[in-house]
């Protein structure tokens, strides 16, 4: 039997099956009984609250969500010691003086266990031999499988750039036990970028990381642990917390979340993927070894279930805690329509404190659009400035088949953006110094109108700020008021409308049959099945045309005043734009389940809020007592022009996205009264930046924008009850 101890883990191989392996801490306390499985293996990484004999997944769940992560320091596993490892642990030197080949091979990390990776040089007769700029993709994908490169190693070697593919613990090739965002993964993340900026064909010794999704949120968490040779990372189309993004508003999320941790629990299996499974069979014995402690791979979609509050001991996977930790320049992209993640990483913008430059680009739309014509160029500047440390120009060659590359993926023709720097020559420092003063946030404006293809990744016109939300941004309240109208005034006398709880709305999500084919929403036209809350179960209330454009950029909220009908519920608001032709836009969305009773001080004010989700903070609702809570609507950035009118809507979560779906605690015929008198006033309050926009006067065709879908608005009929 050996053990072996990792970044906040231990693991245990060869024991003999059944065995029953007592943990405990350097005092002899017991914390835990672990049990051998079938191949012998066990593994720990979260302490129960009390000492439990761990025999399932379900204890192993229990201890997750009322136990501790595993601390750093001295253990003995059947009187076996082990040392446990903290992130800061950094090992010794030599761990990084390993040796990296193109192509397909291993990379060992400070606990010896050897990760997957893939080494991908660019076109030399293009780009002429080493040494490279070069950048690391890092997820639980495929990024290591030879076969189907990620597409930020794809476009990174069309632009010059060296490319290492790394898998995560537990996936692909790689050995270790499989945990998502966990300390052990950022741990890992620091020790390939040492050892690879070590390599002779890396230029400056320096690397970058690449990445959308799953392989830009983990840059997040590998840059906050600060490895000395990270030049800059590129995180695009993220989440700021784990927790939060599968309970958004305290309910959980059924729809994508349940469905991406299902198929990471399947492909992180033991020939999970395929192509690793290939490889063993082709004789990759180091492939081999490293699937047989997969059986210790936890099950995340029965772990997040049990996780129904949120715990402090959670703070090392939200991501947002630790972006302040982050020293190494930072290029986002985030669409506020997201159909994957959301929009909540524009909550985060503004706690890149450590982070010595910024580029956030933001833009309506879908989740792969990071990678769009639209703003794939300033990606490439990005990196060539703070990665190869030269001026960025594209080549022509790749320039001249650009638009056959983004007509296959993005479906639409479309030239590269020209080059902005081309004019200094080779004058680095010149053109440097033109970029860093250029504003760190771009907002792009109706992205699917500005093509002649309607719903092409391109945008119709921008502003430029030096934060989000913009400076000059105020909030700006309306009520619901009588006859289901929103004003600026607040109402007087009584009044109040119901709806009942929709039971099947949970369940429905616009592009759900999408989920299996998620390459869609690179294209400009998405499958929409947009179905409507009968008049029962919703209550919802419009502003008079609008006089003068309002320009929205930030979080907002519904400040509701409701009468519960149940103890328990989850209310779901939404915003959209109803047009002078008649069409109703989606502009966004926000959940919460007000049993989570308290706000979180240090991320609400007068716009924003979010809740604690303690279950300490929990407090059961009462039928017949009116309660007073603030619903969070997600970031956006939108303009309305004069004529159109808002609409927001109150209703049971479900039906207005495209694919979160939700478990809504909600009791079948329970009906909310909803305030809008004197005593219970509800409200929507919105973030109106005061910039004068320079925009198109014409509306953009009904349809058009990305993330946005419209349909004939139809009249509102609330139930009054007073």
């Amino acid at each position: 039997m050996k053990v072996h101890g990792g970044v906040e883990t231990l693991t245990v191989t060869g024991a003999e099956v059944g065995a029953h392996l007592e943990v405990r801490d350097s005092q002899g306390q017991l914390l835990v009984t672990l049990i051998a499985d079938h191949a012998g293996n066990a593994h720990l990484a979260y302490v129960p609250a009390e000492p439990l004999v761990l025999r399932s997944q379900q204890d192993l769940a229990e201890a997750l969500s009322d136990g501790e992560v595993l601390a750093p320091g001295d253990y003995t596993v059947a009187d076996v010691p082990v040392l446990v490892l903290a992130v800061d642990d950094i090992a010794d030197p030599s761990v990084y003086e390993q040796t990296l080949s193109p192509g397909f091979g291993y990379l060992r990390v400070r606990d010896g266990v050897d990760l997957s990776i893939l080494v991908s040089f660019p076109d030399e007769n293009l780009y002429g031999a080493g040494p490279y700029p070069t950048v690391i993709e890092y997820s639980g994908y495929g990024p290591s499988n030879p076969d189907a490169p990620q597409p930020g190693t794809l476009i990174a070697n069309l632009m010059g750039f060296a490319v290492v593919g790394v898998n995560m613990r537990g996936t692909g090739c790689s050995g270790g036990v499989f945990d998502i965002f966990s300390p052990a993964q950022a741990a890992d993340g620091y020790d390939a970028i040492e050892t690879v900026a070590r390599q002779p064909w890396v230029l400056h010794n320096h690397v970058g990381m690449v990445g959308l999704s799953y392989p830009g949120i983990s840059q997040l968490y590998v840059a906050a642990t600060r490895p000395p040779s990270l030049a800059a990372i590129t995180p695009l189309s993220v989440i700021d917390d784990l927790w939060r993004q599968q309970w958004p508003g305290g309910i959980y999320n059924a729809g994508f979340t349940r469905a991406w941790l299902v198929a990471r629990d399947k492909e992180s299996a033991a020939g999970g993927m395929t192509w690793d499974q290939e490889r063993i069979d082709a004789g990759d014995k180091v492939a081999k070894q490293n699937q047989m402690i997969r059986t210790q791979n936890f099950d995340f979609e029965q772990f997040g279930r049990a996780i129904e509050n949120f715990r402090p001991t959670m703070g090392a996977r939200r991501a947002a805690s630790l972006v302040d930790q982050i020293e190494v320049p930072v290029y986002l992209t985030g669409a506020w329509q997201d159909e994957q993640t959301g929009s909540r990483f524009a909550l985060m913008l503004e706690s890149f404190d450590s982070s010595p430059s910024q580029r956030f680009n933001l833009f309506n739309g879908h989740h792969p659009d990071g990678y769009s014509p639209m703003v794939i160029l300033r990606w490439f500047e990005f990196l060539s400035f703070h990665v190869a440390r030269r001026v960025p120009v594209v080549p022509e060659l790749i320039r001249s088949f650009a638009p056959l590359q983004f007509a296959q993926v993005f479906g639409y023709d479309a030239e590269l953006e020209s080059d902005r720097f081309g004019h200094h020559a080779d004058d680095f420092e010149a053109a440097f110094a033109e970029y860093l003063a250029e504003p760190r946030v771009r907002i792009l404006f109706e992205s699917g109108a500005g093509h002649e293809v309607i719903g092409a990744t391109a945008h119709r016109y921008e502003a430029q700020t030096d934060s989000f939300p913009p400076k000059g941004v105020k909030p700006r309240r309306w009520y619901f008021a009588e006859g289901a109208t929103l004003v600026e005034s607040a109402p007087a006398g009584s009044g109040a409308d119901s709806y009942t709880d929709d039971p099947d709305a949970g369940e429905l999500a616009y592009s759900m049959e999408l989920l299996s084919d998620l390459d869609q929403f690179t294209r400009p036209k998405v499958i929409i099945d947009w179905t409507r809350f009968a008049d029962s179960h919703r209550v919802a209330y419009q502003t008079a045309p609008l006089t003068e454009s309002v320009l929205i950029a930030g979080s907002g909220h519904v400040d509701l005043w409701m009468c519960a009908g149940s103890a328990d519920t989850a209310v779901q608001v939404t915003l959209t734009e109803v047009r002078p032709d008649g069409m109703e836009q989606r502009l966004q969305c926000g959940w919460h389940r007000p049993i989570h009773a308290v706000e979180d001080p240090d991320h609400s004010d007068e716009l924003r809020v979010d809740y604690t989700f303690l279950e300490s903070d929990r407090e059961e609702l009462v039928s017949g007592e009116w309660k007073r809570f603030r619903i969070p609507i997600h970031p956006i950035a939108h303009l309305l022009r004069v004529g159109s009118c808002l609409r927001v809507a109150v209703s049971t979560p479900g039906r207005d996205h495209p694919f979160w779906c939700f478990e809504n605690p909600v009791v079948e015929g329970a009906t909310h009264l909803v305030g809008r008198s004197e005593d219970h006033p509800s409200s929507l309050v919105l973030p109106v930046w005061s910039l004068d926009l320079d925009h198109p006067d014409d509306y953009p065709p009904a349809g058009s924008l990305r993330g946005q879908p419209s349909r004939p608005a139809e009249a509102i009929r609330n139930v009054s009850v007073s």
